[in-house]
């Protein structure tokens, strides 16, 4: 049974931090119980507060740097510390990359005992503006008579207030200060639960979740707001099936992104999964063609495909790709992307992927190369279903190294691929996240 963890003091500790935990906070020691502290890097003395304390280890911030790391910046947003979405942005941009690379690197060392054969350069790009998709909380608080936007606070549930947002594209980011505003002029402010981001080439879509449904003239508001800057309107009364779009009126209810190397135009659904950092998605997909480089002659199994990502520039290479996707909405949305771009090479599954695809019509073709691109919670369920396939090159994309390294020991050492090629990519730039490309070799 687990024990509730203590309320922390009010007392003030010097701590020298020694290492960096993988999610970005400082590791210091005191009477050989460890402290994670954050906003604190190593090689650095730092007065912290304690913020919880547990029985095997304890919780604090940095208030004071009193020795500072040469890899110490001024994080770029004034938000930082209070507001959850960013955990590193102290630490230069270079560092960060390092760390994502040496956390990878220990996963697969101490947890998986797999050694890769070659290391790959990791995949890096702008460190500010970058994200394309987000998910901001909004709630009336009645005792402050204030409309809270933002991100979760760091160690709460709590809704951060923040002004604008370093990370998410300018056009939205630098308006959050507006956005609260007008929502907390709304008649039906309270109502108003989340606000999805989504942008697609020129277009920022805007959806309101609503708990209630909005007055004519808190309607008329927002509308007249998204005029202003340039944003689409969509509504979420209920579900996601709920989603619908207010303005502009009669235009397309989807968005778009480009893979501008491959030609390629992707039209998505304001709340579809798509990568938040398309300049890294583009060098990602350049890398996953160079590693698994398609011919004519290869016939190509994309797993997790979603709307097709990888999809659609393997099946402009190969002779034939198959894409499997759980959702069938996506699905479908795939196989208009192929439409779309006159792709005629490819077709698209709706299976779930947490199940055993052995008997699944698909499965029973040969395929020469596969791609996977699983959720966080990787593919341990189906990696010997994979392994039957007998496909010489696997490229598998990660967004959490350790059920990367989970699954890389499987690979290897029961189903005796090598890995060959690995590396990071910084999705995420100023935040603990780690997504990873690796091949691997029969």
């Amino acid at each position: 049974m687990a024990r509730r963890s203590k309320s922390p003091t009010n007392e003030l500790i010097e701590l020298e931090i020694s290492g960096l935990s993988h999610d970005g906070r400082g590791i210091a020691k005191i009477d050989n119980k460890v402290i994670f502290v954050f906003a604190a890097l190593p090689k650095e003395k730092v007065r912290a507060k304690y913020t919880r304390c547990h029985s095997r280890y304890s919780e604090a911030m940095a208030v004071e740097v009193l020795e500072k790391s040469n890899h110490r910046v001024q994080p770029p947003c004034a938000h930082f510390g209070i507001c959850g979405g960013c955990q590193i942005q102290h630490l230069n941009s270079h560092e960060q990359v390092l760390h994502k690379q040496q956390f990878l690197a220990d996963q697969l060392t101490h947890q998986a005992k797999v050694t890769p054969m070659q290391w790959l350069a990791p995949l890096i790009g702008q460190t500010e503006g970058y994200r394309q998709k987000a998910r901001l909380g909004a709630r009336y608080v009645n005792k402050k008579e204030a409309l809270l936007v933002g991100f979760r606070e760091q160690n709460n549930n709590k809704i951060a207030i923040i002004e604008n947002c370093a990370v998410l594209d300018p056009r939205v980011g630098h308006r959050i200060h507006q956005l609260r505003q007008i929502l907390g002029s709304l008649e039906g402010k309270s109502d108003i639960a989340q606000i999805e981001i989504a942008t697609g080439g020129e277009e920022i879509a805007l959806i309101f979740r609503h708990l209630q449904p909005l007055s004519s003239n808190d309607l008329n508001a927002l509308r007249q707001f998204c005029q202003e800057y340039h944003f689409s309107l969509y509504l979420q009364p209920k579900g996601v099936d709920s989603v619908h779009k207010v303005w502009p009126e009669n235009s397309d209810f989807e968005l778009k992104y480009e893979l501008k190397d491959q030609q390629l135009v992707y039209h998505f659904h304001p709340l579809d999964f798509t990568q938040v950092n398309q300049q890294i998605n583009q060098k990602m997909v350049n890398q996953a063609l160079s590693l698994l480089n398609p011919s004519a002659q290869d016939t190509i199994l994309d797993l997790f495909c979603g709307l097709g990502n990888f999809t659609l520039p393997f099946a402009k290479m190969a002779k034939y790709v198959v894409g499997v996707e759980g959702s069938p909405a996506m699905v479908a949305r795939a196989q208009t992307n192929a439409t779309l771009n006159k792709l005629t090479n490819t077709e698209f599954h709706s299976f779930d992927l947490s199940k055993d695809f052995s008997q699944a019509p698909w499965a029973s073709r040969q395929y020469t190369k596969l791609v996977l691109d699983p959720p966080r919670c990787g593919a341990q369920e189906i990696l010997a279903n994979i392994a039957q396939l007998k496909v010489k090159e696997l490229l598998y994309i990660s967004c959490n190294p350790a059920t990367f390294a989970r699954d890389a020991a499987i690979l290897v050492h029961h189903h005796k691929y090598r890995l060959a090629k690995v590396g990071i990519m910084d999705m995420f730039p100023h935040t603990a996240h780690v997504e990873t490309m690796g091949l691997f070799l029969a």
